[in-house]
């Protein structure tokens, strides 16, 4: 029988450019806690987006980052499965070292449109969030940690990928997995019986079901997200996180993002 799982909900400030995440995350712990009865541990305090640079909102995480990484490291050392409802993919610099360190032969399942895999030499943006998975993979140093073996690491439903980006994620041997591409099948093969650490950022999907800070067309529908959930074998499962779902948008209902969130977690309970 798989390991009970442990709630913990970021609200700490992590390169946030949008308001909408850290209600997103603080909804998205609500509602898994309701499902599953359990008390959320939180981590950080909001503070206010703030389009700036990852050099500043890098040192100002500091404090969050570090709490997400004793959070976790806690639920794993407990024999629990971490689940984190995250507002930024940022987040993850605080969680991804301790998954290498305490599950190095894990997957990691990049379920994301982006490959967040630019570098401080590459960005464009300054935006830390798409520098996190190049951080974990040792590629750049952010304080927090590295270790995470980059042929260990699927890319799902990537497809807004920056030239230079590619680059380093090909020749880290990362495997992306375009939309078109990302089918239980496919994802059942590349895992190979592996223990798995999931994480989503819901601008995968296509725009219009789970808002998120930014839009990417031809993505993945959520029932397509589902399947996936639906087969990765549930005791292969190390942790989840659940990151970026924009709340206060004018389009969507948020009841109905939560809802959709919820059925796709579920598909890990059986």
């Amino acid at each position: 029988m798989p390991a009970p799982f442990s709630l913990i909900v970021s609200q700490g400030r992590v390169a946030d450019r949008t308001d909408g995440a850290l209600i997103g995350a603080r909804r998205t712990a609500s509602a898994l806690s309701e499902l599953l009865g359990l008390t959320p541990t939180v981590v950080g305090a909001p503070a206010p987006a703030v389009t700036d640079d990852w050099t500043v909102a890098l040192p100002q995480a500091a404090a969050t980052l570090t709490g997400l990484r004793d959070a976790v490291r806690e639920s794993i050392d407990a024999g629990s499965i971490p689940l984190l409802a995250t507002n930024t993919c940022a987040a993850s610099l605080g969680t991804l070292p301790t998954v290498a360190e305490r599950h190095p032969d894990a997957v990691v399942l990049w379920i994301d449109a982006h490959g967040d895999f630019n570098t401080p030499d590459t960005t464009d943006s300054g935006y830390l969030g798409g520098m996190v998975l190049a951080a974990a993979c040792g590629l750049w140093d952010s304080g927090h940690g590295a270790g995470l073996d980059p042929t260990q690491v699927i890319v799902v439903g990537g497809r807004d990928i920056d030239p230079a980006e590619g680059e380093l994620l090909a020749g880290a041997a990362v495997t992306v997995l375009p939309p078109a591409e990302s089918t239980p099948a496919r994802l059942l093969e590349l895992i190979d019986g592996r223990p798995v650490w999931i994480h989503v950022d819901w601008d995968v999907l296509e725009p219009g079901y789970i808002p998120a800070a930014y839009r990417v067309d031809a993505g993945l529908r959520p029932h397509e997200v589902a399947a996936l959930f639906a087969a990765i074998p549930a005791e292969s499962v190390r942790g989840v996180e659940l990151a970026e779902f924009e709340a206060g948008d004018v389009d969507v209902p948020e009841h109905v993002s939560i809802e959709l969130i919820i059925q796709t977690f579920q598909q890990l309970l059986r």
